[in-house]
This record gives C-alpha cells, sequence and structure tokens, in this order.
C-alpha cells in the first residue's frame, strides 16, 4: 500500500486562470474535470476551489505512484466524479504503465477544499 498527501493554494489556481485561461485548464485537467468544475470559460472565482482539489489529488497520485525519471502529463491523471458524487482515480497512459509496472491497481481518492486551500490523499493499493 501506498499513500500520497497534498495541498494547493486555491489563490495560486485563481492567479493561474487569471493570467492563462483556458490554456491553463487544457495543460492541466481533462475535459470531463473542467466540465466538472463549471466547463472551458468559467469564472476563476467560482473553478478555482474545485480545480484546485483536483490539482491537489494529481499531486498526491505522483507521490503515490512514486515517480521517478519518467513523470506522467497531468492529464494521464484523471478526477472522475461517479454518480453519487465521491470522486475517484482513472489512469492513462504512462501513469497508467507507471502503476502496472508496481503492481497498484487499485486507487481511493479525496479531496476538499476551502475558500483559501485545497487537499487531497490518495491511497493505492
Amino acid at each position: 500500500m501506498r499513500v500520497g498527501i497534498d495541498v494547493q493554494s486555491v489563490n495560486e489556481v485563481r492567479d493561474a486562470l487569471v493570467n492563462f485561461g483556458d490554456r491553463y485548464r487544457r495543460r492541466l485537467f481533462t475535459d470531463s474535470e473542467i466540465s466538472d468544475c463549471g466547463g472551458w470559460g468559467a469564472p476563476p472565482v467560482s473553478s478555482a476551489p474545485s480545480l484546485a482539489g483536483r490539482f491537489a489529488a494529481k499531486e498526491a497520485t505522483l507521490k503515490a505512484l512514486r515517480v521517478d525519471n519518467l513523470v506522467p502529463s497531468w492529464r494521464d491523471i484523471e478526477i472522475v466524479r461517479e454518480r453519487g458524487g465521491w470522486p475517484s482515480l482513472r489512469l492513462h497512459a504512462l501513469a497508467a504503465e507507471i502503476a502496472r509496472d508496481a503492481s497498484l491497481t487499485a486507487f481511493d481518492v479525496s479531496f476538499s477544499h476551502t475558500e483559501g486551500i485545497a487537499s487531497a490523499i490518495v491511497i493505492a493499493r
């Protein structure tokens, strides 16, 4: 079992959205994640907390994967909102390959955010 944890400033994400807009979203998040956080062009103040939570979850995933030389793209780690509302984790491409090589087959993710900070934890088994 492995654990990863991370915190992220909501204000930093908001500032990146103000400065780079959809270019920032496109670089870090999948279409599904963007949709779950208000969509393309969503106001930074309303989308930043949810995006910061997802970014913290992606960072926590990298820690649980214990990446070394090969670092997956941000979009290779996807936070999915399940029908019941809870988040789950999907790994694609290099992130999935790293997990497979480490015999990690099950992941749990939880994240939370307030106006100022987002945090996330990932448990890999």
